[in-house]
């Protein structure tokens, strides 16, 4: 069983990278257009299927396509991504380290289709690189925070950054709390290790209203984004615990 699980690991992450490679090129020519949003979902679902995670999902409530939104998640794997582009329709945004975007090929893609790489030591700059992005338009895009800085080792929630919130008070855009679990059983979220496949559930709470809030207040708004993260854990914990039950994995 080991051996296999090392044999699938092997030739998924070499699967993985040149999908990535291949997927990033023809982005980076599409620019931010429906073309790009077609290809990055089906780059994340074939690394779903790769890496062996059934990805299931709720939204609580529903989620104007029309509308941009602030959308705040945990982070357990670097699974979370592919999970969460996998189950929606709605186009994203990462705010990302600045280190993902020195790789090459896949920086470039991803700039070109406008997601935004900040230094998370300098939040002066990152906070003006993220308004550079929100000068240019949305148009119907989203932002997308992994509000916890970094991948995390523990069941517990990290404490949460400022900047979701933050940038929600600038935009007064209303933010969407997503939580994610099973990926980490999937594909550990730090140091080597092999495929596990398994349920992946992925849970989007109702927007948090940002009108009545000031940025006096955003100490306030990154609780309510963490309990509301909090809040949707517990459901998508609590799927991914029916879902194995009912396979027997």
């Amino acid at each position: 069983m080991i051996a296999f699980r090392f044999l699938r690991t092997v030739f998924g992450w070499t699967a993985i990278f040149f999908a990535t490679m291949s997927h990033a090129i023809l982005i980076g020519f599409g620019g931010e257009s429906d073309y790009s949003e077609r290809v990055l979902r089906n780059w994340a679902r074939l690394f779903c299927r790769v890496a062996g995670a059934r990805v299931i999902a709720r939204f609580e409530a529903p989620l104007d396509k029309d509308r941009s939104y602030v959308f705040v998640s945990n982070h357990t794997s670097n699974l979370d991504a592919p999970a969460i582009l996998s189950v929606i329709d709605h186009p994203l945004r990462f705010i990302a380290k600045q280190e993902l975007g020195k790789i090459p090929i896949f920086g470039w893609a991803a700039r070109r289709m406008g997601h935004v790489f900040i230094d998370r030591k300098d939040s002066s700059r990152a906070t003006k690189a993220i308004r550079g992005r929100i000068e240019k338009g949305l148009t119907g895009a989203s932002l997308f925070f992994f509000a916890e800085g970094t991948r995390s080792t523990v069941d517990e929630l990290l404490p949460f950054k400022k900047g979701a919130a933050i940038t929600a008070l600038d935009t007064q855009l209303d933010c969407v709390p997503i939580a994610v679990a099973g990926a980490r059983d999937v594909l550990k979220p730090k140091g080597a290790s092999l495929f596990q496949p398994g349920p992946v559930a992925v849970v989007f709470g109702p927007p948090i209203p940002i009108a009545g809030h000031s940025l006096e207040q955003r100490d306030a708004l990154v609780g309510e984004q963490r309990a509301a993260v909090e809040k949707a854990l517990a459901e998508a914990r609590a799927m991914v615990a029916r879902e194995r039950a009912g396979s027997g994995t």
